[in-house]
């Protein structure tokens, strides 16, 4: 009871953290410092913590399946520069929730790639999702105007959060086939590693000095809420089966709610929740199923 106890407490933190994240990345691109900088910060900093979690256990940083590690590093920085284009462009309860769609690409990928078996609640689950999705967009060709109450959200933030979800889906499988021989904290230093010179690459001379200490500081929290939710995370699963710690996951979007209302004046709509329900629904259906197996 008292591990079930700590990894709901340490999920619960980690959802906050990288809520709290999502913010700072759209208080900071607010303030005008583009998306790959903020990536580029983001990398660094978690590129040092990770690598002084690696020196501290006294193993190598460079894993054994080196090309499946860097692959893990190119597909997950790929899709944080998708998430974090999806949280500047859309509300931050709509991006967080389009991005929860990653569960129905892991599935389908681990299908393709590995060969993993779809069972009949992960089928479920990708239908739910899927509705929840259209609910939320309401494409014309669908709905018309029936529910358009509020104004549709933008088809390039929907286009990099599903983007940033595929990426998240394959990213996870990756993981998957690296737990079987990589130590964590080697697969978790590949993705600032490989993401760090992306991003100075891609940023070239669009970089700007941030002007004013809040802005610094927006800047190092976007790396020091990843790094403590990454933390949290992996405690909660060291603690309690990954099917039962992950289930407290989908509180962020509460969390991301709370802080696009409170710090952006950001109200979701009426689709917004009903999709929720229909998102979520579909990834506690999937996550029930596996904790009974």
């Amino acid at each position: 009871m008292m591990n079930i106890q700590a990894s709901v407490g340490y999920m619960f933190l980690s959802a906050l953290c990288f809520a709290s994240m999502s913010g700072c990345v759209k208080a900071a691109h607010l303030r005008g410092i583009p998306v790959l900088e903020i990536l580029a910060a983001r990398a660094l900093v978690s590129l040092t913590l990770s690598y002084l979690d690696i020196r501290r256990k006294g193993i190598s940083p460079w894993g054994h399946n080196k090309p499946l590690l860097f692959a893990r590093g190119v597909v997950g920085t790929i899709a944080l520069v998708c998430v974090f284009y999806a949280v500047t462009i859309l509300p931050l309860a709509e991006a967080t929730l389009i991005q929860y769609l990653y569960p129905l690409f892991t599935s389908l990928m681990a299908y393709f790639l590995i060969k993993e078996k779809i069972h009949i609640s992960t089928m479920v689950c990708i239908g739910l999702s899927l509705m929840g999705l259209l609910i939320m967009i309401q494409p014309n060709f669908l709905f018309g105007a029936i529910l358009q109450e509020s104004e549709p959200l933008s088809k390039l933030g929907v286009s990099f959060a599903l983007l940033g979800a595929l990426g998240s889906g394959l990213a996870y499988v990756f993981i998957r086939q690296l737990s079987t021989t990589e130590n964590p904290s080697v697969i978790i230093f590949y993705f600032p590693f490989v993401a760090l010179p992306v991003a100075c690459l891609l940023l070239r001379d669009n970089f700007i000095l941030p002007q004013d200490l809040e802005t610094w500081i927006l800047l190092l929290l976007v790396g020091v809420f990843t790094q403590i939710a990454q933390f949290c995370l992996t405690m909660a699963i060291k603690l309690e089966k990954a099917a039962k710690a992950t289930a407290f996951s989908y509180v962020q979007v509460i969390f991301s709610t709370l802080i696009g209302w409170i710090f952006f004046s950001e109200i979701p709509s009426s689709k917004t929740f009903l999709g929720a329900l229909f998102i979520i629904g579909g990834a506690l259906v999937n996550l029930r199923s596996a904790q009974q197996k």
